[in-house]
């Protein structure tokens, strides 16, 4: 039965990230979100003026959380950086754990979206950051594995509790990321020694 008028708009919200979830971004549509709420498309319309904003009205809190950690790395480097981007980025993982398992699979699409386009540079330097800003490959591929690990694990493991889930993810980054501070320096390579 169709009711015609949904209760709160959080309840659209509620709906849209549940299906988000179970059919992708991509493979769900407005009518898919009403049908589950109760209402129809129009009704949600008038909540939402499409489904990008939808979208990222369901994301901003965490936006918002991870700008705030782009701010707290503003200057730092090293170790001081790593561990910062490390404990900063687990906990934004592990609390919007379903806003991620919504991205699961279509994140490169989104981020082409107005209201994501942001998003892309504040990874860069999240990388970055977690590498201790060293050129070197091994801190750069390494820092790349854990943020998409760390996330494809948080959208995964949906039966591990908060606070399991926290302590192994900073494990994990502490085990495979060796602090920049304690590294020798790069010693040149063949081609930097030809030239």
């Amino acid at each position: 039965m169709v009711r015609a008028v949904p209760d709160t708009h959080g309840e659209i919200l509620a709906a849209a990230a549940r299906q988000f979830t179970v059919t992708g971004y991509r493979g769900t549509s407005l009518q898919d979100i009403a049908r589950e709420v109760g209402c129809s498309k129009a009704t949600v319309l008038y909540h939402f003026a499409n489904k990008e904003a939808l979208l990222a009205e369901l994301m901003a809190p965490a936006i918002e959380v991870l700008r705030s950690l782009d701010d707290q790395l503003t200057g730092l480097t090293g170790a001081a950086a790593q561990e910062v981007a490390a404990q900063g980025f687990v906990d934004l993982a592990v609390r919007f754990r379903q806003e991620i398992a919504v991205l699961r699979g279509e994140f490169p699409e989104l981020l082409c979206q107005p209201a994501f386009a942001h998003i892309q540079e504040i990874s860069d330097r999240l990388r970055d950051a977690l590498a201790g800003h060293s050129d070197r490959p091994g801190a750069r591929i390494a820092a790349l594995v854990l943020l998409a690990g760390i996330s494809e694990a948080c959208g995964e493991f949906a039966d591990i509790t908060d606070d399991e889930l926290r302590l192994a993810l900073l494990t994990l980054v502490r085990r495979a990321v060796e602090p920049v501070d304690a590294l020798p320096p790069q010693q040149p390579t063949t081609e930097d020694k030809d030239s």
